[in-house]
This record gives C-alpha cells, sequence and structure tokens, in this order.
C-alpha cells in the first residue's frame, strides 16, 4: 500500500505539471512554427537528461531497452508535442481538452496490451464514466471545430498512451526520469537536425510569450514531469494511476481562474467532483 500511494502521489504531481502543457504549446505556437517548437522542446529537454545522467553516472541501457526507448521517444518525445502543435492551430486549448480526457483510457488500454495489468471489469466502468464526462463537459463549452484538428488529437492521444504504458515499463527496471532521459538522448540527433532546418526567419517578431510557452513545455511538459508521471506510473500501475489525467483538465482550468483571473464556472466544479469519485472508483478496483 505505501507503495502504491506513493505511485498515486507521484503521478498527481506529474498530472498537475502536464495541466500547463497544452495552453503553454498553444500559446507557443503564435511565434514558432510547429516543426520548430517541437525539435527545439526535445533538443533542449535532451541536453537537460543529458547533463544529469552523466552527472548522476547512469548506466547506458541495455540492447534490448533500445526498441522500447524508440517507442517512447516516438510517442512523447515527437509524436505528441508534433501532432498537438499542428492540431492547435486548428482548435483552441479548451476543445483540446476532449481529447486528454481520453487519454488515460488509451493509457490504460496499452497498460493492458504492453504491460500485462488486467484491472477488474469495474474500473472500466468507472474509467469510461470519467472520460466521458470530462469530454462532455469540454465539449459543451467548445464552439470551434474541424475535422483535421480533431483527427489530429486523436492520432497525438494514440501515440502518446503508447508512450506512457511503454515507458512505465521500463520504468520499473531503469527508473523514471532514466527512461524520458535516454528516449530524450535517443531523439536529440534527428531533432537537432529539424531544428536546425526549420529556425524562425526572423527571430525579432517573437514575442515573450511564445518564449515562456518554449521554456515551459521544454523544462516541465518535456523533462520534469515525466519524472513524477512515469514514477507514478510504475509504482501504482499503469491503468490505475493513467485515470489521474482526468483530472488534468480541470487543473488548468482553475491556473486559469487564479494567476489570469478568468471566471470558474459552478458546473466545473460539479463536474470536478464527480470526476474525482471516477477516480476514486478506479483507483480501487485496477
Amino acid at each position: 500500500m505505501p507503495r502504491a500511494t506513493d505511485g498515486w502521489g507521484s503521478g498527481l504531481l506529474g498530472v498537475i505539471i502536464f495541466s500547463g502543457s497544452l495552453p503553454a504549446t498553444r500559446v507557443a505556437v503564435g511565434g514558432f512554427s510547429p516543426l520548430f517548437l517541437t525539435s527545439a522542446r526535445a533538443v533542449i529537454a535532451a541536453l537537460l537528461g543529458a547533463m544529469l545522467l552523466l552527472a548522476l553516472r547512469q548506466r547506458r541501457p541495455a540492447a534490448g531497452d533500445l526498441a522500447p526507448l524508440a517507442v517512447v521517444a516516438l510517442g512523447v518525445v515527437i509524436g505528441f508535442p508534433l501532432l498537438t502543435a499542428l492540431a492547435l492551430q486548428h482548435m483552441t486549448a479548451a476543445r483540446s481538452v476532449v481529447f486528454i480526457g481520453l487519454l488515460p483510457l488509451a493509457t490504460a488500454m496499452f497498460g493492458v496490451l504492453r504491460g500485462g495489468e488486467r484491472p477488474k471489469p469495474a474500473f472500466w466502468l468507472f474509467s469510461v464514466a470519467g472520460a466521458a464526462l470530462v469530454a462532455g463537459f469540454a465539449w459543451a463549452g467548445s464552439r470551434s471545430a474541424t475535422l483535421a484538428g480533431d483527427l489530429l488529437m486523436v492520432a497525438a492521444i494514440l501515440v502518446c498512451g503508447l508512450g506512457y504504458a511503454e515507458g512505465a515499463r521500463l520504468s520499473r527496471r531503469l527508473g523514471g526520469w532514466q527512461v524520458i532521459s535516454w528516449a530524450l538522448v535517443l531523439a536529440l540527433p534527428a531533432m537537432a537536425v529539424i531544428a536546425a532546418a526549420t529556425l524562425p526567419q526572423a527571430w525579432s517578431g517573437i514575442g515573450g510569450p511564445a518564449w515562456l510557452g518554449l521554456a515551459y513545455v521544454s523544462v516541465f511538459s518535456m523533462l520534469v514531469g515525466f519524472v513524477f508521471w512515469y514514477r507514478g506510473l510504475a509504482l501504482g500501475g499503469i491503468a490505475g494511476v493513467s485515470q489521474l489525467q482526468l483530472l488534468q483538465p480541470f487543473f488548468g482550468l482553475a491556473l486559469a481562474g487564479l494567476l489570469l483571473g478568468e471566471p470558474v464556472a459552478w458546473s466545473m466544479v460539479a463536474v470536478t467532483v464527480l470526476v474525482v469519485l471516477c477516480v476514486a472508483g478506479a483507483r480501487r478496483f485496477a
């Protein structure tokens, strides 16, 4: 129980950090192209991860770990950031909440397929109910919709769920921060080439918010958040801890209310309470 509780606490910290990712990406694509943003954030995070690996003298992954690390890199270092950056050119950050609400379900399914987990049938009831609540809440508050944006977000959710599940499996053996750091290092050569090829033509027109968005997604979304997230998935179980992401959209709205002074409707509070109950139920039967 202490191990599982520690895992859920670590996973929750990861979710809180990730809650600012899509709004930060939305701001960043106002100044950078999706390809440059994706590659630049990966390069920055990879350099930080490499310094950690060298400073703490971590052993290199075994040959058998390279293929799973490549899956992690393709899913969470390249696939999800690029696809969401492209999608957010066609939709608002608020609408993307519709799809983030489906990410826990995707992660749980890949946890069953790749991690060998077998949650109880009641887990799936709570999981689907929570996803439906989040998606319904976000959809009701969104008035913008494009097929291109929706398809890109669906693809992003699938590759991210696979990357989360694969990274969690490796974290049990390599450690959470080591997995994301090695995945970033593995992707570094390709990302550095893409970043160099897609450099902005003019730097003077890029505003401060875009730079702050790039900084957030590079340091927190791409590295720090994964330290807690992969540790949580490894300790608490992929299927169960993944349900904490149902809370991610509501953390984002709460931050908007506290930091930006945006109004928080009573419906948000009501749905949040119901989602918390779904997460508690999923944890009970995971």
